[in-house]
C-alpha cells in the first residue's frame, strides 16, 4: 500500500509494517524489502512524501511478483516523472 503527496524538490519517504505482518524479524524483512525496490526506482519518481504499508502477502511473494506489484501501486499513484 502507498500513500503520496507530492511535492516540489523535496522528496521524504516512510516504511512502516503492523504486528499482522508477523513478529520483529519479518516486520524489519518486509520494510527492507520495499526499501530495494523503491531505491531502485528512486531516479523516476516524483518528488514528494512516500509512505510504504507492508502488507502480510508480502513476505511470501517472490522478488518478481513484488517488483510488479510495487511498478503497480507505483503508476496508480501518478507517481512516475513525466519524461
Amino acid at each position: 500500500m502507498l500513500f503520496f503527496l507530492p511535492h516540489n524538490g523535496i522528496q521524504k519517504i516512510g516504511f512502516t509494517a503492523t504486528k499482522k505482518v508477523g513478529n520483529a524479524v519479518k516486520r524489519n524483512r518486509a520494510k527492507r524489502r520495499l526499501r530495494a525496490l523503491f531505491f531502485e526506482q528512486s531516479n523516476s519518481l516524483k518528488d514528494g512524501t512516500y509512505i510504504f504499508v507492508a502488507k502480510q502477502s508480502l513476505i511470501e511473494s517472490s522478488h518478481k511478483e513484488l517488483s510488479n506489484n510495487f511498478l503497480k501501486v507505483i503508476k496508480r499513484s501518478k507517481a512516475f516523472k513525466e519524461n
